[in-house]
């Protein structure tokens, strides 16, 4: 194995501290077994360090040493993909004029046209596309084996194939670890993968986002100041102490630069040091220095005991230097496989020298774009890599001692101090390498503290929510003021609630972005179970309730007295409520639909035209009663419905309060404009016909009558109250399910 070079990035750092040596103590103490026959990185760091300064006094840091493994240890960990073969479906494209004139089909389409049969697996409509085309090589750990190929080739496809984000009834061949077939549970813990973007909260700085992946990666049975520890020496092995302090930041605040930003993407994924790391490119967007760090970064990762498998477009001269083990593919096949030192033969063999002045990889990486555009495309490089990989294996038959099954070199690995998410070296264990690392109640906890602090740096959003929840009501207010207990204050006040309930749920339209932000942050972290779903629902729905309550709690103070409602004090408590439990079911309503749909217009039309349906179904523009019998399940569908029941039990129910009186009858028919002298007379007249008196001061309408005539007699207010909750509850539930179902974030 090669030498670990541990140097640290950063200039700023002064590792000699007590400080940090007691940190790489403590750190090696934990993370490493009593019963380990061999050292930590953290333990040989410090020994080196130690008897450096010993024999010459050099205060150097420890991170700055070149520390030789001399002693030859075996290899314990071998990934293998053998004959990996992946093909997809796509359109055939109808090329016009002509309706059986077909593009993008090649030989089987024609000769669909012509009559003869297609091609195995084509249709008239679709065609098959290899993107993977039987791809077998090796990856070990201490090093680095690096994907390589111009756009398309199938660098990203592989990766995936490898990482396990492929439908496994898609992809043909194996994938083995030390011999062994990896499953998918044991692959998840034991390794991460770094996307090509870079997915982090903006708000969060460098820090508290390595200390949160901390929280969630690593056991329970570490404590807090032993993560904490992690984090710091992590944070010097990435070169990333300057910027330690500083958010992550986004297009509306100042962040990291590019290349820091790079880094923490790869530490969150590393910060319980994997056994095997993938990267989607990670030096895409980034200038040649930043680039170069990122992939010393990998190195000192790979030597320290970790496979890393990553695909990169064109590296530089320094950077090729860094890489162990190249693979060359061109449309999905290999083209060249083996080490950067081996370039120049090959090709030499090949019949085209790579020139002593220029770059290998771009040598290559040009021919081989010159061989895709010629006729025979690059058949004749695929054909000699095979004879050239058959005589390399010729000449080198000695086989590898590895010795080690995969439980055993995992349980090695742990001894070395690999964390692995609190896995154990007991080889007999059948949870040696648990699920996820931390319980339930604890991923909620970190959760929901990530959420709070996130809100905390960006009040301005629930400002602006606040605002439009307080105009609103402040705008009801004064139009519906001091409601007066007549036909038209009756009128009025069925406006008023029907307003007021539709607007708690269109207020909630703005919790539609927020999981939306957060969808490939939650599908990156949940893909290698740094915590449950299930968690992230709860504790999503934990933090969301502080704000609903206190926006509930405005809206009701701003309109209840204002607009003179019945009730007293006991009718404004239930009146909060049901505002709390609209604002509740209407926000779980919103958050489910952000699971179900990925973009944020689209949603936001959904959310607008189905609330719309809901106020329109509700009981207010059309009672139960006149509802079509065909359209009146989507009236006990409607969530505004059971509030506006409620609000209206809620004023009306009193039978003692009279609405209308004596001649009030009149007003609101033709007969309003009379004088009130003829109305008297006429109420006479209707009284001497009915045979009861009727005065002027004689209750014709209660609250009760009102509710009758409005259609609302099956629910009385309290079990509208819970259905309204129920609601709420189930659209979490369902929001589970969608995450459950749609973020398997695997390519079919």
């Amino acid at each position: 194995m090669s030498p670990i070079v541990a140097q640290n990035v950063s200039s700023n750092n002064d590792s000699s501290t007590p400080y940090f040596q007691h940190s790489l103590e403590l750190i090696a103490g934990e993370f490493s077994t009593a019963t380990a026959p061999s050292s930590t990185l953290g333990q040989l760091l410090q020994h080196a360090g130690d008897t450096r300064k010993e024999a010459t006094g050099d205060q150097t840091s420890v991170h700055e040493l070149l520390v030789d493994i001399s002693e030859p240890r075996p290899i314990p960990f071998v990934l293998s993909f053998d004959n990996l073969t992946y093909s997809v479906k796509v359109p055939r494209k109808m090329a016009l004029p002509g309706f059986f004139r077909w593009s993008g089909g090649s030989a089987a389409a024609d000769a669909a046209v012509v009559g003869n049969p297609l091609a195995a697996g084509d249709s008239y409509f679709t065609r098959t596309k290899m993107l993977l085309n039987d791809i077998s090589v090796e990856a070990r750990d201490g090093e680095i084996l690096a994907v390589l190929g111009a756009s398309g080739s199938g660098k990203s496809t592989l990766i995936d194939a490898l990482a396990n984000r492929i439908a496994k009834g898609s992809l043909k061949g194996n994938v083995t670890l030390n011999g062994e077939t990896l499953e998918s549970r044991m692959l998840k813990v034991i390794s991460a993968y770094v996307m090509q973007d870079d997915l982090l909260f903006p708000m969060l700085t460098v820090e508290e986002t390595l200390m949160f992946a901390a929280e969630f990666r690593l056991p329970r049975t570490l404590s807090k100041s032993k993560k904490k520890m992690r984090v710091q020496v992590l944070i010097d092995q990435l070169g990333l102490r300057n910027a330690a302090k500083t958010i992550i930041g986004d297009e509306g605040h100042r962040g990291v630069s590019g290349g820091e930003r790079r880094r923490v993407s790869i530490g969150i994924d590393i910060i319980h040091d994997p056994i095997i790391l993938f990267l989607d490119e990670p030096t895409s967007g980034l200038d040649s220095t930043s680039a170069f760090m990122v992939v010393k970064v990998l190195q000192r990762i790979a030597q320290s005991g970790s496979i890393v498998v990553m695909s990169i477009h064109q590296p530089s001269y320094r950077i090729l230097g860094l890489l162990d083990r190249l693979i060359f593919l061109s449309r999905g096949q290999t083209v060249y496989s083996g080490s950067p030192t081996n370039l120049p033969l090959y090709f030499s063999e090949f019949g085209h020298p790579i020139p002593g002045n220029e770059n290998k990889t771009e040598f290559a990486l040009d021919l081989i774009r010159e061989l895709e555009g010629s006729p025979g495309g690059t058949k004749s490089l695929v054909e000699f890599n095979k004879s050239w990989q058959s005589m390399k294996h010729t000449r080198d038959s000695e086989p590898d001692q590895l010795g080690l099954s995969l439980k055993e070199a995992i349980s090695a690995s742990i001894s070395r101090g690999k964390l692995v998410s609190g896995a154990t070296n007991d080889i007999n264990s059948s949870s040696m390498v648990p699920t996820f690392a931390n319980p339930f109640w604890k991923e909620m906890v970190v959760l929901s503290k990530r959420s709070i602090l996130n809100s905390k740096r960006m009040p301005e959003l629930f400002g602006i929510r606040l605002a439009a929840v307080l105009v609103t009501g402040s705008i009801l207010a004064t139009v519906f003021w001091q409601l007066d207990n007549s036909p038209k204050g009756v009128q009025e006040r069925l406006g008023f609630f029907a307003f007021a309930m539709s607007t708690t749920y269109y207020t909630c339209a703005d919790a539609l972005p927020v999981f939306l932000q957060e969808r490939y942050i939650f599908m990156r972290e949940t893909a290698y179970n740094a915590y449950r779903r299930l968690s992230y629902v709860i504790s999503n729905a934990l933090v969301a309730l502080p704000g609903l309550i206190f926006l509930s709690f405005a809206f009701a103070m701003a309109t209840f007295w204002a607009v003179g409602l019945d009730g007293g004090l006991s009718g404004f408590l239930f009146y909060f409520l049901i505002m709390f439990a609209s604002f509740w079911s209407g926000s779980s309503f919103v958050t489910f639909l952000s699971g179900v749909v990925p973009h944020v217009m689209l949603g936001y039309t959904i959310v607008v035209a189905i609330l719309a349906y809901f106020l329109l179904f509700s009981g207010f523009f059309i009672n139960r009663d006149r509802i079509p019998g065909y359209w009146i399940w989507f009236h006990y569908l409607s969530l505004v419905k059971y509030p506006y029941e409620a609000v209206l039990r809620n004023e009306f129910e009193n039978p003692s309060k009279c609405l209308v009186r004596g001649i009030q009858i009149f007003d609101n028919s033709p007969l309003g404009e009379i004088p009130s002298a003829m109305k008297v007379r006429l109420l006479q007249s209707v009284s001497k016909s009915l045979g009861v008196r009727i005065t002027r001061s004689t209750c014709m309408t209660t609250g009760l009558d009102i509710l009758k005539q409005e259609g609302i007699t099956d629910l009385s207010k309290w079990n509208c109250l819970l259905i309204t909750v129920a609601w709420g509850f189930l659209f979490r539930i369902l929001f589970y399910f969608s995450l459950l179902l749609g973020s398997k974030n695997k390519r079919s």
